[in-house]
């Protein structure tokens, strides 16, 4: 069964790349942050007529990890133009193509690579509850058996070390793997501030959006008007909103690990009301 899979897959790259300069590059891209409800806000949008996913996976990660590929083994991903012309004459307004790969925002060249390939792409950004989302992190890491430390409170001891240089090795060798950077980022992927911060000068204020994952799940219908407005899509109704690739509740954790993790993100969550028009829900 998966040898048929992987031949299928493999058939179906071959074609793309074949007809690459025939199909659509994306126009806006969910970018992360990891564990922040990214998938489900994909199925949501994939759920609208005029906004067309990957052919194949969720996220291609071109960006982070695939870019030695090149841009036409990169465009080979996703719809037919003549496809998307077929819905623009039938709706009266363009599709957009799109894809989610949340280690695009963590990965220190992944923004220049974007601003570089895909000049007037829109980014969408979910964050939520820092401390939740490492717990998270741990939890989903452990379970696909990338992490090996099964304490929360040893893993995130460990981050400084696991990390260190790593920044340093991606740039100095731009098609370079970090295991550590991309699986071990508990708490350095939740400083998302740092993060919006260098993206802004590259892609622009005005072309990232950031939303409040915790916004996202209680209230979906005004969160997902939001992304329609900032897409320039029409609205055709709501979609079936679910929640994805949740994991079972990481163990309770110590009091004063909490509030050590707290008072580390306070910061860091300060900087994020100008991207959020607001203070953060979790700090209300």
């Amino acid at each position: 069964m998966r040898t048929a899979k992987r031949t299928l897959l493999s058939a179906s790259r071959t074609m793309g790349r074949l007809s690459a300069r025939a199909r659509l590059l994306p126009s806006f891209l969910i970018a992360g942050a990891q564990r922040c409800g990214t998938t489900s806000l994909y199925r949501a949008l994939a759920q609208h007529p005029l906004l067309l996913k990957p052919l194949l996976h969720k996220g291609v990660h071109y960006f982070d990890v695939g870019y030695a590929h090149g841009l036409p083994w990169y465009q080979a991903h996703f719809p037919l133009r003549a496809s998307a012309a077929l819905l623009a004459h039938r709706y009266g307004t363009g599709a957009l193509a799109f894809e989610s790969a949340p280690y695009y925002l963590f990965h220190p060249l992944a923004g220049e690579r974007i601003a570089a390939d895909l000049p007037g792409v829109k980014l969408i950004v979910l964050v939520r509850d820092p401390v939740a989302r490492a717990c998270s992190a741990h939890a989903h890491e452990l379970a696909r058996g990338f992490e090996t430390e099964s304490h929360f409170e040893y893993a995130v001891e460990l981050e400084a070390r696991r990390l260190a240089g790593a920044e340093e090795l991606l740039r100095a060798e731009p098609h370079a793997l970090h295991h550590s950077h991309r699986h071990h980022g508990y708490l350095a992927r939740g400083r998302y501030a740092d993060q919006l911060d260098r993206l802004e000068p590259l892609i622009g204020r005005e072309r990232i959006l950031v939303l409040d994952s915790h916004r996202f799940f209680a209230e979906p219908e005004p969160v997902y008007d939001r992304v329609l407005e900032f897409l320039g899509v029409p609205h055709l109704g709501y979609p079936e909103f679910e929640r994805h690739n949740r994991r079972a509740l990481p163990r309770p954790m110590p009091q004063g690990l909490e509030r050590a993790l707290r008072n580390h993100f306070e910061s860091y969550d300060a900087r994020l009301t100008r991207w959020l028009d607001g203070e953060p829900s979790w700090r209300r």
